[in-house]
Formats: C-alpha cells, sequence, structure tokens
C-alpha cells in the first residue's frame, strides 16, 4: 500500500524529518511576524512623537498590505521557479534590510516616509509564504494538509506571540551590562526582531530541504496534481494553469475577507485598548493588553488547527464546507460585539475591560479558523507541488488586499465616528467581510458539487 494510502506505513526516519523541515520553516516564517506586528507596538509611540491621525497610521498599514499582496502574485509565480526555499531566504534577509532601515532612519519623521520604508517589508515579507506553502505541499499528501497545516499555524503565531511578549518589555526600557534603550523608545521594536529573524534564517538553510527526495526520502509523497520528477516548472505554465483555475478566484474572494478581519483586528487592536479602554499603550502596557494579545494567537491556531482537521476528517479534503460555516459563525460573533460596543458596555473599568479583551478574543479564533485551509491547505491542493507557489500568491494576496482596503476604510469610519459610538464600527465592518466570506465559499461549494455530479465535470474542480 502507499504511504499515502497508509500514513503508518512511512519509512522508518521519514517523520522526524519531515517534522525537523516544518519546524525549520515554521519558526523562520514566525519571525517573519515578529518583524509585521512590531508596527502595531510603535503606533502609539508614532502618534505622539509625529502627531499622525489614525487614518495616516491605518493608511501605513495597508500601503503594506497592498505591498504584500502585490509581491504575493509576482513572487508566488517567481517560487515555482526558483524553489520554495530560496524564496524564503530572498524574503528574510530582504526583511532584517528594511526592518533595521525603519529602526535607524525613521528620524525623517515624515508619512512618505515611513510609508515608503513599510511598502519595502512588504514585498519581501512576500517572499515568505508562497515559499512556505511550495516546500509543505512536497512533503504532505492531500488528506494530511489540512490537520498539518493547522498545526503548522502554531509556529507562525509564535512570532506573534513572542512580538506581544518582547514589545512590552522593550517600550519599558532595560539596560543590558553597559546598555540602556531608554523607557518608550519605539524605534529598537524594529532592531532587535530582525536578530532573531537572522537566527531563524541560518537554522532554516542547514535544516530545511525542498523535497522528501532531497533529504533521500524518494517517492514517499504522491502528488495527486503532478507526480512527475522535481518541484519547478517554467513561469508561463503556472502562470497558465493557475490563473485559469476555475476555483483559485473564488478562494481568493474569500481570503480576502479572511484578511479584512485578521489584519485589522490585530492591528488595530493597540488603538482599540488606547481609545477605547483608556490603557498607556506607549510605555507601561497594562497586563490585560499583554495577556490579551498573547492570548489572541494562540486561540487563532486553536481555530486554524480544528478547521483543519475536521476538513480533513469528515470531508476528505475539501476545504468549502468548513470555511462556509466558519465564515457565518465569524459574522455573527462579530455583530453581537459590534452591538454589545453599542450599548457601552465595553471601557476603562473592570467588566468593561474584562468584556472588550474577550471580544478580540473570540474574533481572533473565528477569523483564523479559515486561515490554514484557505489560505495554505486549499492552495497545495489547487497547485500541487510544482505550482502551489503561484496558487498560495494568487489566493494570499487577496488576503492582503482585502486588508488594505479594511484598514483604509476603518481608519475613515473611525476618525468621523469614534467620538460618538467609539470603536462599534469597527465590529461593523469586521462582520461585514464575515457575510461576504460566507458567499464566495458557498460559491466554491456548489460548483464542487456540480462538477462531481455531473459525468462531464472539471477535473480540477473534482481534486479540489
Amino acid at each position: 500500500m502507499h504511504p499515502t494510502a497508509a500514513h503508518a506505513a512511512y519509512p522508518a526516519g521519514f517523520r522526524s524529518r519531515r517534522g525537523l523541515n516544518w519546524v525549520s520553516i515554521g519558526l523562520l516564517y514566525g519571525a517573519f511576524y515578529m518583524c509585521r506586528y512590531n508596527f502595531r507596538f510603535a503606533a502609539p509611540g508614532m502618534i505622539a512623537e509625529f502627531h499622525f491621525t489614525t487614518s495616516q497610521i491605518t493608511d501605513m498599514l495597508a500601503i503594506w498590505s497592498l505591498a504584500y499582496g502585490t509581491g504575493q502574485l509576482i513572487n508566488g509565480l517567481l517560487t515555482d521557479r526558483i524553489g520554495g526555499r530560496t524564496s524564503l531566504l530572498i524574503g528574510a534577509v530582504g526583511t532584517i534590510g528594511i526592518n533595521l532601515i525603519f529602526g535607524f532612519a525613521s528620524l525623517a519623521g515624515t508619512f512618505i516616509t515611513f510609508s515608503l520604508v513599510w511598502l519595502m517589508n512588504g514585498y519581501f515579507q512576500s517572499f515568505g509564504a508562497p515559499g512556505m506553502v511550495k516546500i509543505n505541499a512536497a512533503w504532505f499528501a492531500r488528506r494530511e494538509r489540512g490537520t498539518f497545516s493547522g498545526i503548522f499555524g502554531l509556529m507562525i503565531q509564535l512570532g506573534q506571540v513572542a512580538v506581544s511578549f518582547l514589545a512590552p518589555l522593550i517600550l519599558a526600557g532595560f539596560t543590558f551590562f553597559a546598555f540602556t534603550v531608554p523607557e518608550g523608545e519605539w524605534r529598537w521594536l524594529f532592531r532587535i526582531p530582525p536578530l532573531f529573524t537572522a537566527a531563524a534564517a541560518l537554522f532554516m538553510y542547514f535544516a530545511a530541504r525542498p523535497t522528501p527526495e532531497e533529504a533521500g526520502f524518494p517517492g514517499v509523497i504522491r502528488d495527486e496534481i503532478d507526480d512527475s520528477a522535481g518541484v519547478t516548472v517554467s513561469l508561463l505554465d503556472s502562470f497558465r494553469t493557475i490563473f485559469t483555475h476555475p476555483l483559485v478566484w473564488f478562494y481568493a474572494a474569500a481570503y480576502a475577507c479572511t484578511g479584512a478581519v485578521r489584519s485589522s483586528s490585530d492591528q488595530i487592536a493597540i488603538l482599540y485598548f488606547q481609545d477605547q479602554m483608556g490603557f498607556d499603550m506607549k510605555t507601561n502596557i497594562p497586563a490585560a493588553a499583554r495577556r490579551t494579545l498573547e492570548l489572541m494567537p494562540l486561540v487563532a491556531v486553536a481555530g486554524s488547527f480544528l478547521a483543519g482537521w475536521v476538513s480533513d476528517r469528515f470531508f476528505k479534503g475539501h476545504r468549502s464546507p468548513v470555511a462556509m460555516s466558519l465564515y457565518i459563525i465569524e459574522a455573527v460573533v462579530i455583530s453581537i460585539a459590534a452591538v454589545v460596543l453599542l450599548l457601552g458596555h465595553v471601557g476603562p473599568t473592570a467588566g468593561g475591560i474584562l468584556l472588550g479583551c474577550t471580544i478580540l478574543v473570540l474574533i481572533a479564533f473565528t477569523a483564523n479558523s479559515t486561515h490554514s485551509i484557505v489560505g495554505s491547505a486549499a492552495p497545495m491542493d489547487i497547485g500541487g507541488k510544482k505550482m502551489a507557489g503561484f496558487a498560495a500568491g494568487v489566493i494570499d494576496s487577496f488576503q492582503y488586499y482585502g486588508a488594505a482596503i479594511s484598514l483604509s476604510l476603518t481608519g475613515r469610519v473611525l476618525e468621523a465616528t469614534k467620538a460618538q459610538y467609539g470603536y462599534t464600527f469597527w465590529f461593523v465592518i469586521m462582520a461585514g467581510f464575515g457575510v461576504m466570506g460566507a458567499f464566495a465559499m458557498n460559491h466554491v461549494r456548489r460548483l464542487q458539487h456540480f462538477h462531481k455530479n455531473s459525468p462531464h465535470g472539471d477535473a480540477r474542480i473534482k481534486n479540489c
């Protein structure tokens, strides 16, 4: 029996070698997160020093998202040509360099300066996801991908947990022998995290292999799309195959809705704590905020893993029915949160703080539950080991286009409404994206059902 039909038949040493591959890639991608979520902790200090408005901060984040999304399209295609490992290393070097530039060259202090530097960070970070997805497509069989994408999310989110733990320590100030970082010096948020990314990149360089064959395990994983030798294809073949795939654009539209909620809830959380709950988020970040920001990525991992496991275990690797249900649940949860804020139950009181933090945790759980199955497993299913890079690039790019729209819109709406309604309309906007995500995945589900039951159905849809 082929190993993909009976996982217990994998040869001795394969699982541990795959685990090493998996951990090295995951730690590097998690370190990328340390160099993007550092910005949200810097935002209050940047506002205090340079008098940026809420919409200017959200516009910087939106510009990052646009650069990241467009970079995914370009670099996803390029990854199918140069390989996932090379793509990850290019992204790591660029991310390290740009963060250091932001930390040391931000003295100019203009909106344009910050935006252009952060735009470049978005572009270089966009090498990461296609590289990660492409490598894992070669190492995991279809009915493993949902579950393992969920577990993989643990390592990815470790970067967000790490920076949520590290940033308050940096902002509080510290002395290391004769070296002192002053209290509230937000620029160090861009100088210290790149050191972790550099260490992770070195580990990945020596530990990761693009395919099981290159690690000494030939023929262990059968690719259902193209099982011929190798994992790279021409740019034209990858572009033509993925760009014309009947499902890729519906997955992309749904993932735009995931990104709209996920990035908005993650990035604006700091301003929500400061404006809605009255926290000091510039120097002495309260324990409630720190614990919430550390808990959010952990519950995100739980939701992502559960969704992936359910799609593998009960739906035989089909992602759309699970994703559609999750978008509906997300929209309901966020709508309830909007009503709670509108009624004035969230604010600078013990009960209001507990409720406000709980809301963020619940949104993190629901918003990230579609992350593994739509953004990671589905591109592997669609592109296989040879074209998963561009499939991931297309689908994941829309996550960040959705984020850019959501962030830019939210900043302007909050400036117009928060004096009277607080952050209520932040939740209204996110709930709307949840509804749109459900509609997109329902369309995928209907297409799959039609083609599965039609004698002339498209094989590309049947396989997804």
